[in-house]
């Protein structure tokens, strides 16, 4: 069975800005309107999705919904959840006077109503409470998948959980609470969702809501210089496209054509003069969330070559002086994707042997990895202690290296037995103490990467110069496959939990490229040139350029 997400686009497939809205949390569609709390200001909105035109339902006792985190409409009644209290009142009512549904022990966030049951998601006891709407009773409660504040909505015999930390949307049994699958979304923070039927159709697309802040640069003429940098509230309403293929255990979401250049600018520090040369750079990969659409080159020709399953793009050179002067490089347009892999413990019990080509290639230390230091030998074995699966030993070992490392930037990497001692590591110092852990373990893993899309989907035709390059890893589990998992941002919490968006995921943004081979290197007379000898960063300038140019769905 393969569910999808509907193939028409409603609204045009618009992102929904509701006029003077400051942080929107739950949403609901209701005759033909979009419903949503603003939980900043207390307003009950009622939107045009179309136009965006946005009235203050309860102008006059906005101050009650200030705070509120839910909200569903049902039978002509309107339910919302505020600190530990559910309230629904009367749609009739022209005041909207709330009444008293019951109270938690805890904050309550989102809230759904499925015929005679009401669902309340908890993000303080982790917990979906189920209660009966007659008697006000507690039924049961399911366990929530996700660690963040989660809001809800009941389809048919499905639960659907959007999680602000875990930027993912989770479907669930509705009966038993079983994840069936879940999705990245393609923004951070998601506060709300809902399905939207489309009445000439009658296919359902799911909207979700997303509530943060972004960095602006505000002119004040009162200061000096006038410049500032300042926050703003950013919330919106966009629709959710998925595709999840249970045999091949992965789900798709919102995908994005995006053009992607790499060009190195010659231009040497120090005096040089090489012999036939070839310069090789790592072209984009086809994966299950990456395509490639077209590749063509920048300011020289290329030629193609084929190195351990990767694509190589060689550009050669009889002589190259430090007088001499070039742009060369490749520009790719990708069509990218959110995957998310549906692998659990369970599906891991009873895997095959690793390869033994496997073992010589990935479970050696070929990258300064430190794997023969007391230290690191001493932190494998910490890091799993009495763990047999091979899916959790590598998710305990990720927590491990987020419980002894923060994030912080070097201008070099140092290996992972310093890396550990000092406790501050870049994404390639804690990707270097990941590796190390998992070989010791008989992971068979390696680096990845090696860019990444700035993450503004909004801005489309403009380029986009991503600050930094990036790396990630990907482990190997037999019989099933290569998988991602990021090195550093899921550690967003001194001590955890840790959200788990990015273990065995990736967002649209990361451009992958360079599998388990070098992605730039230097060649002079058929040798490799070392760094001591020429560094490349010492030869050219880098130029990386990204600029969206359509939102994708995977249907």
């Amino acid at each position: 069975m393969i569910l999808n997400s509907a193939n028409s686009l409603p609204f045009d497939g618009k992102t929904i800005r509701p006029i003077a809205a400051c942080s929107i949390y739950g949403i609901a569609f209701y005759e033909d309107l979009l419903w949503a709390i603003d939980s900043r200001n207390g307003y009950l909105l009622k939107i045009d999705p179309h136009t965006d035109n946005t009235i203050i339902v309860n102008s006059q006792n906005w101050s009650n919904f200030i705070g509120a985190t839910g909200l569903a409409i049902a039978d002509n009644l309107l339910w919302f959840t505020t600190e530990d209290s559910i309230y629904y009142c009367d749609l009739a009512d022209p005041q909207l006077n709330p009444e008293l549904f019951v109270r938690l022990s805890y904050r309550a966030d989102g809230i759904a109503v499925w015929q005679s049951t009401i669902y309340v998601t908890c993000q303080k006891t982790g917990e979906i409470l189920i209660y009966n709407r007659e008697t006000k009773e507690k039924i049961t409660h399911l366990y929530s998948p996700g660690i963040g504040i989660e809001n809800i909505a009941v389809r048919d015999e499905e639960i659907w959980l959007t999680d602000d930390l875990e930027q993912t949307v989770y479907c669930l049994e509705r009966a038993t609470g079983k994840t069936i699958f879940s999705v990245l979304t393609p923004f951070e923070a998601p506060t709300g969702l809902a399905f939207y039927l489309d009445p000439a159709t009658g296919k359902q697309t799911l909207y979700v809501a997303y509530a943060d802040r972004e960095i602006y640069i505000r002119d004040n003429p009162n200061a000096n210089p006038n410049y500032e940098l300042q926050y703003r509230d950013r919330t919106f309403i966009h629709p959710l496209y998925f595709h999840y293929d249970p045999e091949k255990r992965y789900s798709l979401s919102n995908g994005y054509l995006v053009e992607m250049s790499y060009a190195e600018e010659m231009s040497p520090l120090d005096p040089i003069e090489l012999k036939d040369v070839e310069w090789r750079i790592a072209l984009p990969a086809e994966t299950d969330r990456q395509k490639i659409r077209k590749i063509e080159p920048i300011g020289l020709p290329f030629t193609e070559e084929i190195q351990d399953g990767q694509r190589i793009a060689v550009f050669k050179f009889d002589v190259l002086k430090s007088e001499d002067r070039y742009v060369f490089g490749w520009k790719a347009t990708l069509e990218v994707w959110s995957i998310k892999y549906q692998i659990k413990p369970r599906d891991c019990e009873k895997l095959p042997e690793l390869e033994n080509e496997f073992r010589q290639k990935y479970l050696v230390d070929d990258d300064d990895l430190a794997m023969d230091t007391e230290i690191i030998r001493r932190a494998a074995e910490d890091a799993i202690g009495r763990e047999t699966n091979i899916l959790r030993k590598i998710y305990s070992i990720r927590n491990y290296v987020y419980d002894k490392l923060s994030y912080g930037i070097k201008p070099h990497i140092d290996p992972p037995h310093i890396v550990l001692k000092r406790g501050v590591g870049s994404c390639g110092e804690y990707l270097g103490l990941l590796l190390a852990l998992c070989r010791l373990n008989n992971i068979a893993c390696r680096t990845v990467g090696r860019y990444k899309c700035p993450p503004y989907p909004h801005q489309k035709g403009i380029p986009l110069l991503p600050d930094y390059n990036h790396v990630w890893m990907e482990f190997y589990l037999p019989g099933i496959g290569w998988l991602p998992m990021e090195s550093n941002p899921d550690d967003i919490f001194e001590g955890g939990p840790y959200p788990t968006r990015f273990f065995m995921g990736l967002a649209w943004y990361h451009a992958e490229m360079s599998k388990g081979v070098p992605f730039e290197v230097l060649k002079s007379e058929g040798v490799v040139v070392n760094k001591e000898q020429v560094s490349i960063g010492e030869l050219a300038i880098n130029h990386v350029r990204f600029t969206i140019l359509a939102e994708l769905s995977p249907d």
